[in-house]
């Protein structure tokens, strides 16, 4: 496996960067911390008919007008719903109208008027519940339902804080501090460890989602805890816990990874796309404005941007307007909204487009790893062909050579400007970067790479691509990378797929205790 640090001829290298990178022994363990509570905030808005400020106050993650005396909002119910707590607040209501207290509706027609507008907002709330609940996302684990059916954060606590500015230590003053979301996934959980190595601090958050194993990136979770890093389990859209991770931490750098990755699961659930992609994308690049400092900002575009484009190989400054899939268009979405908070607000942003990234701890949603798995069990495996039977090509790049274009990128970010910045004419660093291998492999070639390395003949079928978003074929120009950033991938594909058959049979293996995982397990 090679060994990672910033590349030496870097246009900004920093001496410092000394320790190598190596990839995750597969020890585990567990980390246990203080769950939290939610909090009552109270906040001002202005009643522009009657012309005064009037108190607004968020209960139980709900909005809620703020209520007279005689009009009590009851927390324990609201954090079940605004349903239960508005019937109570009827209900003190009545009881203070008999004689308990100052009647509450002393006028006959505004008390009918206001019981039908606590009737409406209860069927608004119940559609939109009843539409929440067609909205089948991966489900997340970053909350514990409660015995009577509430949700409770797993963050907050002095022994939780205590955790994140522990993991956000740095080695020495001029090292990173960087938050990486989507830490226990593939990359980030690789490029976590490699920052921790040499010193950098590094808190990871990550939801971590069912659209493949949970099990895996606990475990990735697990190798990142043995090194230090907290990975904070939680939602991007969650805007109270990045704050909060924000002034514990320090933050000088987002690494931002976390995604809803798939083409083909686009088609069955777009909506968990626009929630993660979109939402969260926005969520997070908010707090980063907000901050004291801006943090600079890297995060994962895709290959996917280039679309139908036949112009190869593909360069930052071609097209991006064809997106083939809904994955891709939500990329190309990021891309937009990265410029105009950029533009805007003067933060530091670059985009990297990774093509077909593998190696060992990937996903099992990806085709390689559904092609190993399969091959051992000797089950068929599907080869997609392009029209006139052509043959697929993927510009496969190995795990280790996206981890260096990732630090690199971070090393060279120059700081934000800030809106300030903006007003006197400065411009915020701007930049995108392919991260591929730059040598195309057709699909045919790579499973005969895998069959040598497991020893074992592939059972082929042959099949024409599905109209789901896939392309035909990718392959990267990294010319801007070579030279911006020092970006030189040197894995071949004969190498990195013999290092990810090696952890695959380590890990999966026959009487392994992650056998049992992968049952049930079907990528889309």
């Amino acid at each position: 496996m090679n060994h990672i640090a910033a590349p030496a001829d870097s246009p900004r290298h920093r001496k410092r960067r000394k320790a190598p990178y190596t990839p995750f022994d597969s020890h585990l363990s567990e980390y246990d911390v203080e769950g939290g509570s939610p909090r009552l905030k109270e906040l001002t808005h202005g009643d522009t008919k009657k012309g005064h400020h009037s108190p607004k106050q968020v209960i139980g993650g709900f909005w809620w007008p703020a209520s007279p005396p005689h009009a009590k909002v009851d927390p324990a119910l609201a954090e079940r719903g605004p349903a239960l707590a508005i019937s109570r607040m009827a209900a003190v209501g009545a009881d203070e109208s008999k004689g308990r207290g100052t009647p509450s509706f002393r006028n006959p027609t505004r008390s009918t008027d206001n019981l039908l507008k606590v009737f409406c907002g209860v069927a608004i709330l119940l559609i939109i519940g009843i539409t929440a609940l067609h909205h089948t996302s991966p489900r997340h684990h970053h909350s514990d339902e409660t015995s009577d059916g509430s949700y409770r954060p797993t963050w907050g606590g002095s022994a939780w804080e205590a955790t994140v500015r522990k993991s956000a230590e740095r080695s020495e003053d001029g090292h990173l501090v960087v938050l990486v979301t989507g830490a226990a996934g593939f990359v980030g959980s690789h490029v976590s460890m490699a920052l921790k190595k040499r010193g950098d601090g590094v808190v990871g958050l990550d939801n971590f989602n069912d659209y493949y194993p949970v099990a895996l990136k606990r475990a990735r979770a697990a190798n990142l805890a043995n090194a230090g890093i907290f990975v904070v389990e939680g939602d991007l859209n969650d805007q109270a816990l990045l704050a909060r991770l924000f002034k514990l931490a320090g933050i000088t750098h987002v690494l931002h990874l976390a995604a809803q990755a798939g083409v083909r699961y686009a088609v069955h659930n777009p909506k968990a796309y626009v929630h993660s992609n979109i939402a969260g994308f926005v969520s997070l690049f908010e707090e980063c404005k907000n901050a004291k400092p801006q943090p600079a900002i890297v995060y994962a575009s895709s290959s996917s941007v280039y679309g139908t484009n036949e112009k190869v190989p593909f360069s930052e400054d071609d097209r991006t307007d064809q997106p083939a899939s809904l994955y891709a268009a939500t990329k190309k979405a990021d891309e937009v909204l990265g410029h105009t908070y950029n533009h805007i607000y003067g933060l530091s942003i670059t985009a990297l487009r990774f093509f077909t990234v593998y190696g060992p701890w990937g996903r099992p949603d990806m085709a390689y790893f559904s092609f190993t798995r399969n091959i051992m069990d000797r089950q068929p495996i599907k080869i997609f062909q392009g029209p006139d039977q052509t043959e697929l090509a993927r510009d496969f790049t190995f795990i280790d050579d996206v981890v260096k274009g990732c630090i690199a990128s971070l090393d060279t970010a120059e700081p934000s400007i800030g809106s300030e910045g903006r007003k006197l004419g400065q411009r915020a660093q701007l930049r995108t970067f392919n991260l591929g291998n730059t040598q195309p492999v057709q699909v045919s070639t790579f499973v005969g790479i895998l069959e040598k390395h497991l020893n074992r003949e592939a059972i082929r079928n042959y099949i024409p691509m599905p109209s789901t978003g896939d392309v035909p074929f990718t392959h990267a120009n990294v010319t801007r990378a070579r030279n911006e950033l020092g970006y030189n991938p040197s894995t071949d594909l004969e190498t990195g797929l013999g290092h990810f058959v090696k952890w695959y049979l380590d890990y999966y293996g026959q009487g392994s205790k992650n056998e049992a995982s992968l049952q049930g397990y079907k990528p889309y």
